[in-house]
Formats: structure tokens, C-alpha cells, sequence
């Protein structure tokens, strides 16, 4: 398994300016930060507003060009021009509104709107546009108006039409800001869907802890840093950590930390009620 999304030292500086448009400063969004996203995999890019995680994201679509330090998607540069093409079609982008990417007037046809700007043959579109509905639970829907759609409905129909595109990889930058917890859920589930049956390398940033559950790997950012890295139980055991961070640790991990801390012999990085309730039910019995 290749790295499928490489930074080596990637900075990204913007100038600040006041009302009459003077620079008065510049800020580091990202920092100095180097990962490895290896082909096939759930990563999750983990940080409270401002860490700079919406940041990075941009620069794996190529949206934003380093100030500093490299981004390699596929083995492309994405500072070289020539490879921008070639980069936005490797790796597909959905952003947190999904209004503000459906453009068609009937389901089906938004989803076919990149395949047929790539120029892919009418009837490959269809076949894409109805394995990439199919993907995530929307195909009965196909002949709906999006307007009329759920906001966790219209972002899966957001994420069929990157998917119809063919990326290796799918950025997801906070898609769930704007939904209640049932779209959110439902989002969460196409994304795994996508990376376990399609096998689509996919990259979710998010400040919702309890989307981390289910990621391979996951870096936590705070101040344009990589301030953790590991697994999710990795993180989650890191408690106290977490709460400096300012990131909100799921109700079921800090349970189980407080009832360790009261004594009780739980392991580390609880993640599920499942998993609490087992812990607990083996500790009653010894």
C-alpha cells in the first residue's frame, strides 16, 4: 500500500488586512505539518475551529498552493500547474454546505455533471451515475429535485457526484457541520460504505469526536500543528489531552474515564457503549 496523499513540511500563510484592505500581519494556518495517507484507507483530521484542519484539506484538492513545503496526491506536485487537473480528479472534495454543490435540477443529472465534464461517454455516465447513487443509499431518489431532499439526503447526493468522478481519494471537510445528528450519522455511514466496499481512500475533517470512532488513523490539529497522532483508541485514551485541546470527548469515553479514575479497572480508550458495558460486565465478575 502506497502513500496515496503525502505533505512534507507544508505551510500555508495568509496575509490579514483591515477594513480598507492594508495588511496588518500574517497568520500560519498550517505549520510546518508532514503526514502520510496511505491508499485505502479512513483517516480523520481532528481540530476545534481555527486549528487549521479546513486548511490542509484545501490543499489536498489543490484549491490552495503551499506558501511552504510540498503536497504530493498520487505522486503529483500540486504546486506544478500542469498537475492541477489531474489532482482535483484524483481527489474529490465535498465541502459542508450541499447546497452549495448541487446544481442540477433532478438528482441523477447532478450527480452526472463532473463525469460529463470530463468528457466521460454518455452511457459510462449513467453506469457511474447509478453505481455512485447506489454507493450511498440514494439511488431510489435519482428522479427527486434535490430541493426537496433532507440535509443529510442532498449531502450523499454531494458525495455521489465526487464518486462518479472516479477519485482514489475523497476529501470530506466537515460535512456534517450543518446537519442534525440523524443526517450526520447517515453521512458517516456513506463514508465508510465508500472506503470499505469501493475502497476509496477517504479523508474526513471533523470536530464531532464521534466521527473519529471508525477511522484508521487519525491527526489531531490545534494551532496549525499536528498535535496527536494514532489510532482512534490511541487518541481517546488521551482524555486530559483532548480537553486541553478543547475538543469535545465523547459521553461513553469520559465515563469510562471518570469511573477509572474512581477506581474501577477499565482499559483505555473506550470508544462505544458496546465496549463500556463489556468492561463493565467483566470487571462485576471477577
Amino acid at each position: 500500500m502506497g502513500n496515496i496523499v503525502r505533505t512534507d513540511n507544508l505551510v500555508h500563510e495568509y496575509e490579514r488586512r483591515d477594513e480598507e484592505g492594508n495588511s496588518i500581519g500574517v497568520t500560519t494556518a498550517v505549520d510546518h505539518v508532514s503526514l502520510d495517507v496511505k491508499e485505502g484507507t479512513f483517516i480523520a483530521i481532528l481540530g476545534h475551529n481555527g486549528s487549521g484542519k479546513s486548511t490542509l484539506a484545501k490543499h489536498i484538492n489543490a484549491i490552495l498552493a503551499p506558501t511552504d513545503g510540498t503536497v504530493w496526491v498520487d505522486g503529483l506536485d500540486t504546486k506544478q500547474e500542469e498537475n492541477l487537473w489531474e489532482v482535483r480528479q484524483r481527489a474529490g472534495m465535498v465541502f459542508q454546505n450541499p447546497d452549495n454543490q448541487i446544481i442540477g435540477q433532478v438528482v441523477e443529472e447532478d450527480v452526472g455533471f463532473g463525469p460529463e465534464n470530463m468528457g466521460v461517454p454518455t452511457k459510462e455516465i449513467w453506469e457511474r451515475v447509478e453505481e455512485s447513487l447506489k454507493a450511498v443509499g440514494m439511488y431510489e431518489y435519482r428522479k427527486h429535485s434535490p430541493n426537496k431532499l433532507s440535509g443529510g439526503q442532498k449531502q450523499r447526493v454531494s458525495i455521489a457526484g465526487v464518486l462518479a468522478m472516479h477519485p482514489k481519494v475523497i476529501v470530506l471537510d466537515e460535512p456534517t457541520a450543518m446537519l442534525d445528528p440523524g443526517g450526520r450519522k447517515e453521512v458517516i455511514r456513506a463514508a465508510r460504505g465508500l472506503n470499505q466496499v469501493e475502497g476509496v481512500t477517504v479523508i474526513l475533517i471533523t470536530h464531532y469526536m464521534e466521527e473519529i470512532v471508525h477511522a484508521d488513523r487519525v491527526f489531531v490539529m490545534d494551532h496549525g500543528k499536528v498535535a496527536m497522532e494514532g489510532t482512534p483508541r490511541e487518541i481517546f485514551s488521551q482524555v486530559e489531552r483532548l480537553k486541553e485541546l478543547r475538543l469535545a470527548v465523547p459521553q461513553v469515553t469520559l465515563l469510562a474515564h471518570e469511573l477509572k479514575q474512581a477506581g474501577i479497572p477499565l482499559p483505555d480508550g473506550i470508544l462505544t457503549r458496546k465496549e463500556l458495558v463489556e468492561a463493565i460486565t467483566a470487571v462485576s465478575r471477577e
